[in-house]
């Protein structure tokens, strides 16, 4: 029996590590990278407390270094989906009986272990199946993980506290079920954080967990589930499995007790899956939980006022990081004419100073595009921008996988505001300029707000008061996340709530209490003290 209430106060965000020439961090995650590329590992699915192997194997390769292999994961077809459900299932009445307490301190204990023993072996996986710097890695892989963990913990604490109000005689709580049935997470191959947190979050509140992570993910995805594993997490609650999509929604989408699905990936995907729940409603046991976080074709705007340095770096950190390959990369700027000329040299400048190789080598700050099909379709818009009178290349443009899957970063003027790199998410080191006339800000916002369907993340650089409020109200629906002389890249744990509209999701705010309450089902109940023996009311007696 609890004989306590046991408090998780608000966690302090995971100091990010510099990997600075001589640093300890520097030296560890050097060594732990040549360790993971001395090795093949065998990747089986983790389905209740078996490790899964099949006939049918597939290959990992870093994307900067494509002839190297770095294991083979183990894939899945429709009786591991019915495994995999049933094991969750199975674990289901366990799971969400065990005291908060006990729950919670599986996912702290992951963190410290993410944050200790295997900070370095997160990043290199991270580093070496996404192809990111270790910069980027630790940011990712490391700091965002850890403070999704810790900050959820505390959230969720927060969520049970809260009770109604009691009139005399009566006794009213609240208890927080988690859903009926399984929840279901995809998650993508760009942030390693994203991964861990759609299953965990959901797993944190009671439910019990599918999770099938891109296959450009897997090789840090088994780690973190290993993680778990050592944390304690009981066998069945999050069941990892490697299976295509389309097997994945024939089986999860037709299940009577499929609860909800925690998503990250594209728009077309996310807009199928609604559409075929929606035909199943009838099926269901309850109405599933659709929470999905999707596309973005992010914007910067820069006012005449604008600090001609903070754009360029703004626009060089936001859309260039991690090979512009986030959810929230700066994809298109718009640049008033009067500094359009001094802020192309600074762009210019900044793409010609990159350097870009393997993730090995940390003075690299590109590396490579996630894979072939990615390489090939973000190659395909800067060569049609090559030839296209309504388009000038500034800078970059070079595109190479012989060795792996580098393009450089490439900067496009657009002369047609509604050109098709302007208005298409490309996911890829492409940055889209528009030249504005100075004097047309207000009538260039309400073009920021129309060009494009998404409404991830945004930004505004100015050092006119009246300019950053006037874009604050006009592009109120055109960004989930809205950032003021910064890039729009770059949400942290329990101070930027992320999460977009319109075309890019149901803005339920990962990184805050809000997303919590979507894997919840509250219910109430009333205790009455002194119940009432007659149906009769005072009104109605006579005179």
């Amino acid at each position: 029996m609890s004989l306590g209430y046991f408090s998780y106060p608000l966690p302090h965000n995971e100091p990010v590590l510099n990997y600075a020439p001589g640093s300890p961090e520097r030296k560890k995650l050097k060594e732990t990278l040549s360790e993971l590329k001395g090795q093949q590992i065998d990747i089986p699915m983790y389905i209740g407390s078996k490790e899964v192997r099949t006939s049918q194997q597939g290959s990992l390769h870093p994307p900067h270094e494509k002839n190297h292999t770095l294991g083979h994961f183990h894939i899945g077809g429709e009786e591991h989906v019915n495994q995999a459900i049933e094991a969750a299932l199975s674990a289901k009445d366990h799971w969400q009986s065990l005291s908060w307490e006990n729950r919670a301190n599986i996912f702290l204990k992951a963190a410290d272990l993410l944050a200790t023993k295997y900070r370095s072996y997160i990043n290199a996986t991270t580093m070496l199946g996404q192809s990111k710097n270790a910069y980027q890695a630790e940011i990712d892989s490391a700091c965002e993980l850890i403070d999704f963990l810790r900050f959820n913990v505390h959230f969720l604490s927060e969520i049970y506290k809260q009770q109604p109000i009691s009139s005399a005689g009566i006794h009213n709580r609240l208890e927080y079920r988690p859903l009926e049935g399984f929840v279901l997470a995809i998650t993508p191959f760009n942030f390693t954080a994203i991964g861990g947190n759609l299953p965990t979050s959901a797993a944190m509140c009671g439910n019990v967990v599918v999770w099938k992570p891109a296959n450009t993910q897997i090789y840090s995805a088994q780690m973190f589930m290993r993680i778990l594993k050592e944390a304690g997490l009981p066998d069945g609650v999050i069941n990892l499995i490697y299976v295509d999509g389309p097997t994945l929604g024939k089986i999860c989408f037709n299940h009577r007790e499929f609860a909800g699905v925690h998503f990250t990936g594209s728009t077309a995907v996310f807009n199928n899956m609604w559409e075929t729940i929606g035909k199943n409603m009838s099926m269901y046991r309850s109405y599933p939980r659709i929470v999905g976080e999707t596309g973005g074709k992010d914007f910067v705007i820069a006012h005449h006022s604008a600090d001609p340095d903070i754009l360029a770096t703004a626009l060089l950190r936001g859309a260039f990081e991690y090979q512009g390959q986030k959810c929230s990369a700066a994809s298109r700027a718009y640049i008033p004419s009067g500094m359009a000329d001094l802020v192309k040299q600074k762009l210019i400048a900044g793409v010609n100073s990159f350097k870009m190789g393997t993730v090995e080598d940390f003075s690299h700050f590109i590396n490579a595009v996630i894979d072939e099909k990615s390489f090939d379709k973000i190659k395909a818009y800067i060569d049609q921008a090559k030839k296209d009178p309504n388009a000038v290349i500034w800078a970059g443009g070079h595109c190479d996988k012989s060795a792996g899957y580098f393009i450089q970063p490439t900067i496009i003027e657009a002369k047609d505001p509604g050109y098709v790199t302007m208005c298409e998410e490309i996911f890829g080191p492409v940055l889209t300029v528009y030249v504005y006339k100075e004097d047309e800000f207000e009538k260039t916002l309400e073009l920021v707000d129309s060009t494009s369907p998404y409404a991830l993340t945004g930004s505004i650089i100015s050092r006119d008061r009246a300019a950053v409020e006037l874009a604050t109200q006009k592009l109120r629906n055109a960004a989930g996340n809205f950032y003021i002389n910064d890039k729009p890249t770059g949400a942290v744990v329990g101070q930027q709530p992320f999460g977009g509209a319109r075309a890019s999701g149901t803005n339920d705010k990962a990184g805050s209490i809000l997303n919590l309450y979507r894997w919840l089902s509250p219910r109430t109940i009333k205790e009455t003290f002194h119940a009432p023996t007659d149906y009769g009311y005072p009104f109605l007696a006579g005179e």
